[in-house]
């Protein structure tokens, strides 16, 4: 880890050096110095069509090279030299694209190779426990084959042997499965789709499949997803801090035009063409430099393992303590008879056993199954939430969002459904129903000439959006659903965004933000002057406004009486649960330089748009699930607080008793207020991404509560990375909020949302099964071997039976409990939280009442097992030591199955659908009939006849009423 540490930061350094000299050269440039080319194009570059070669491309941006650039002509220059148009982009053909691709390279980075089968048997026989096992099964070997030859005096070893390579193998595979399916989760993970033009249209295509030459467009959020050059745009700040460890954004523009794969866009917008991709980019080298960082563990395996250490530590106790009680009878015997000092071959094979036992025993004893329980639920889970359109990017958010005790949810497009229509204005002081395109064309002609040119013009051309023509020719908006909604719409009236565009030159943009929340933009006039358009929060906007237009189209003051009435008809329609938008414009004064800031007043209101937004079909019974599980749903949403209010009713988020608050009478709050008004918040309305990062914290620190956040913006990164869980949107998501977030929510649904919570728990509970089971077969296994040396002075049960049933206890059995998918009485229950233990009171009754139970049959078995099953003859200790394991053997199956509950009685529902339980049970059984009947020579049993077989699984099968009884049982819930 110092390593890469070191590496990178050395990298970064020397990277960030180079950048600073090179800038520092570019200025000593004279502007009127002709500067001339040595560059000699290659000929395959030249062959292919192209006039400069993929070197020379890297070589300019990485080394942010304002010489190489001017030698080359500019950005324009370098766009005809790669064969592309900075308007149009690249030209499609198949043969073109291939000849690109061979010159240029593609844009994947090198991925690391995976890991083989083979590295993870390796692995798995590094196992300290099994190495000493091991050392055993070889001394074994030697010494039996000395006294009793071939192959007799093998049959012990070998049987060892053979159940170190089944535990090796079985645990490999598991492993080695994990790895692929978390290589898979991976690729999953960087799937990242930008926006391009290609032959003049604009298209969606995934990052992999950009070439140099190709022209994207990014905006803020956005990771620029290769090295190239800005074309055009405004306000553009990149964040370089990935790759120069500095936290200052740097302004992109003409003057300083390059952009670096891996940077993000923290404000503003631009059009870029793509110079460099794949490993010959800046953040490709990086990423050579760098090994890969193993997976880190989550919380509940760091918790787990110590659970395992401090069962490890008691089982070696006693297992030295058996191993000196089982050693004592053999010397003290030997002292007896005189013999201490000679020792033969059966003596020595004797003592080997005994070491073998005690080995096993702490084979037994220590829970390596625990961690890999965890591994195995939370891959099982991130899977399955796949296909329910979750993308898990932090394993520990799996397990943490079982205890979620309040989710703090967006409202557009999580609660809704993100397509927007504007369905009601309000220009020139009247309300218009626009929700059809009759009402719509009926509207353009009511409304005198000269408003409606001043409504489009503002809407044309302040805005985020665009109408481009797509390849089937028609008319395609691109944006935001609140941009695409209000472009429809004037679009509906009869605009036309490309002539509009035309009219007017846009000199400067204020991009939109939450702390702002509105945009602006200049327009420098055809006729001289400067006009100010400004979009956003109606009330924002509103309140800037000193003027309005009238019914006439006519310029009047706004009165007290007016703003009122407009005031009210904001809060109208944000009742009938509408997003509200306010449009002015303002003429600006002789004289203004654009290097001034925009003005924040002195504005005129052309209109107000409602704009509908119905609530996602289901999310009021999400909600409600939410509730019947003890989960708090908060809305935090930037929308006016009648709007987020009449939303939240409607999907059943604030109640009668529940508290609605704007985000600036939050911040004016004392702590002591807060302290009383968070637990009440149901609705933030109007907040600023501190408001959210705020009340998250609040509900986390003070209230101990077990957050996740929603957040699809760039500003919502502090709020996801404060929660326990963040949780960003697939679609509506910036890249810079999907890379603060735990999980990516696919779909946008809140419902979603509530299935991550779902699964969660689902982890949370077959862990607490797995280990309730693990450590039930521990305590067992324990105890028995343990008092019978103590008392009868050898163990019933062999090194190879064992570790038969250390398989059956760790990855069986973790395969079999950490797979069951969640059930609906899940969400009935309320969640564990921060504060609840993973061991409950209920658990550690299952586990007392069935290792009670299971001691008592196996000591009986020990002590009149020879009686009940009328046994005599030199076979009978063998045969009764069978019948023990056997039964031993049918305990764990049937308390596999009573595991599956820790509180029902019915723990047979659904287990017939769960393939994966019923597979590893049945193979349980079969493997252990094979054992028992075939494999005698090497797993130290006799075949048995059927009415001790029906003895076996009965006595087993006890083990389940008992289950059900001990249930019964009352405890303390904690």
């Amino acid at each position: 880890m110092v390593i890469i540490d070191c590496t990178t930061s050395c990298f970064l350094g020397s990277f960030e050096h180079f950048l600073v000299s090179n800038r520092a050269t570019d200025k000593q440039i004279s502007p009127g110095l002709k500067l001339r080319s040595e560059y000699v194009v290659p000929e395959e570059v030249k062959a292919a069509g192209f006039q400069i070669c993929a070197d020379e491309l890297g070589s300019i941006v990485e080394g942010h090279d304002s010489k190489k650039l001017i030698i080359h002509g500019g950005v324009a220059g370098l766009a005809a030299k790669l064969a592309t148009s900075p308007t149009d982009g690249l030209d499609t053909a198949e043969d073109s694209m291939q000849r690109r691709q061979d010159i240029y390279g593609i844009n994947k980075f090198t991925e690391s190779e995976t890991r083989s089968f083979w590295v993870f048997v390796w692995e798995a026989l590094q196992d300290t426990t099994l190495i000493i096992l091991a050392i055993c099964a070889f001394v074994s070997l030697v010494v039996g084959i000395t006294m009793e030859g071939w192959p007799k005096g093998a049959h012990d070893g070998l049987g060892i042997v053979a159940s170190i390579l089944l535990v090796v193998f079985v645990t490999a595979t598991s492993d080695y499965r994990q790895s692929l399916q978390f290589k898979d989760l991976d690729k999953e993970k960087r799937k990242i789709q930008v926006q391009v033009t290609r032959k003049g249209f604009r298209q969606r295509i995934s990052i992999y499949d950009l070439l140099p030459g190709d022209v994207v467009n990014l905006a803020i959020g956005d990771q620029v997803p290769a090295d190239g050059l800005f074309i055009s745009g405004f306000s553009l700040l990149i964040n370089e801090s990935s790759l120069t460890g500095e936290s200052e954004p740097v302004v992109v523009n003409e003057e300083n035009p390059f952009l670096l794969s891996g940077t993000k866009v923290q404000d503003g917008s631009c059009k870029m063409l793509v110079t460099t991709v794949g490993m010959r980019t800046q953040w490709g080298k990086l990423m050579a430099t760098l090994s890969e960082g193993g997976d880190d563990e989550t919380p509940l395996q760091v918790k787990l393992n110590g659970v395992a250490t401090i069962i490890g530590q008691i089982g070696l106790f006693f297992a030295v303590i058996t191993f000196i009680v089982l050693s004592q009878g053999l010397i003290s015997k030997k002292y007896h008879d005189g013999l201490l000092l000679s020792w033969s071959g059966d003596d020595a094979l004797a003592m080997l056993e005994h070491f073998a036992i005690a080995v096993t025993i702490v084979v037994v004893a220590v829970p390596e199954g625990l961690p890999l329980a965890v591994t195995l639920s939370l891959a099982f889970a991130m899977k399955k939430m796949m296909n329910d359109k979750a993308l898990v990017r932090n394993l520990a958010a799996c397990e943490t969002m079982g205890s979620a005790t309040t989710i703090c949810s967006d409202k557009t497009g999580t609660l809704t459904t993100n397509h927007m229509t504007v369905v009601k204005t309000c220009i020139c002081g009247n309300i218009r129903e626009v929700n059809s395109p009759q009402n719509a064309s009926k509207l353009c002609s009511e409304l005198p000439e000269n408003v409606v040119r001043t409504l489009l013009e503002s809407i044309f051309n302040n805005t985020g959006g665009e109408v481009v023509i797509n390849q089937d020719g028609k008319h395609q908006i691109l944006g935001t659903p609140t941009e695409t909604a209000i472009l429809e719409f004037a679009m509906s009236i009869g605009g036309n965004f490309k002539a509009k565009r035309a009219e007017t030159k846009i000199a400067k943009v204020e991009p939109f933000n939450s702390t702002k929340k509105r945009m602006c933009v200049l327009l420098e006039l055809a006729e001289g002057g400067y006009r100010s358009h400004c979009k956003g929060a109606s009330e924002i906007v509103l309140a800037a406004c000193d003027k309005f237009i009238d019914e006439t189209g006519a310029v009047t003051p706004l009165d007290k009486a007016t703003a009122g009435k407009l005031n009210g008809i904001i809060d109208g329609f944000a009742n009938e649960a509408l997003r509200t938008l306010c449009l002015a414009y303002r003429e600006m004064e002789e004289g203004f330089s654009i290097e001034e800031q925009l003005p924040q007043q002195g504005y005129t209101c052309i209109a107000i748009v409602g704009i509908k937004d119905p609530v996602r079909p289901g999310v009021r019974e999400s909600v409600a699930i939410c509730r019947s599980a003890g989960v708090t749903v908060r809305m935090v949403t930037g929308d006016n607080i009648n709007t987020a209010k009449a939303i939240a009713r409607e999907c059943g988020i604030l109640t009668e008793d529940g508290l609605a608050i704007e985000g600036p009478d939050f911040r004016e709050k004392t702590l002591e207020e807060l302290l009383v008004l968070v637990p009440k918040i149901q609705v933030m309305a109007r907040s600023s991404p501190l408001d959210k990062h705020t009340l998250v914290k609040h509900l986390r620190t003070t209230f101990n509560e077990v957050v996740a956040v929603t957040g699809d913006g760039t500003n919502d990164a502090p709020a996801l990375h404060e929660a326990d869980i963040g949780l960003a949107m697939g679609i509506a998501g910036t890249e810079v909020a999907k890379e603060s977030a735990d999980v990516i929510i696919l779909d946008d649904n809140f419902s979603t949302i509530v299935t991550v919570a779902r699964w969660g728990r689902s982890v949370y509970v077959n862990i607490q099964k797995f280990v309730q089971f693990q450590l039930t077969v521990n305590v067992v296994a324990l105890l028995v071997n343990f008092s019978s040396a103590c008392f009868t002075g050898n163990a019933p049960l062999t090194a190879v039976q064992l570790l038969w049933v250390n398989m059956i206890m760790d990855t069986l059995g973790a395969l079999a409990l950490a797979t069951e998918p969640p059930n609906d009485d899940l969400m009935k229950r309320e969640p564990v939280g921060r504060t609840g233990k993973f061991i409950t009171n209920v658990m550690w009754r299952n586990i007392f009442g069935q290792s009670l139970y299971q001691f008592v049959v196996m000591w009986y078995l020990q002590t009149q097992g020879k009686t009940f099953f009328g046994l005599g003859g030199s076979d009978a200790d063998i045969v009764l030591n069978t019948i023990i394991f056997n039964s031993f053997v049918f305990c764990q199956v049937f308390n596999e199955i009573s595991s599956r509950e820790m509180e029902k009685l019915n723990v047979l529902k659904g287990m017939l659908k769960n393939y994966v339980f019923m597979c590893v049970l049945s193979s349980t059984v079969v493997f252990q009939f094979i054992m028992v009947q075939f494999l005698g020579e090497f797993a130290n049993t006799t075949p048995l006849t059927s009415l001790q077989w029906l003895a076996s699984v009965l006595l087993g099968l006890v083990g389940m009423p008992i289950a059900v009884v001990v249930k019964l049982i009352p405890v303390g819930s904690s």
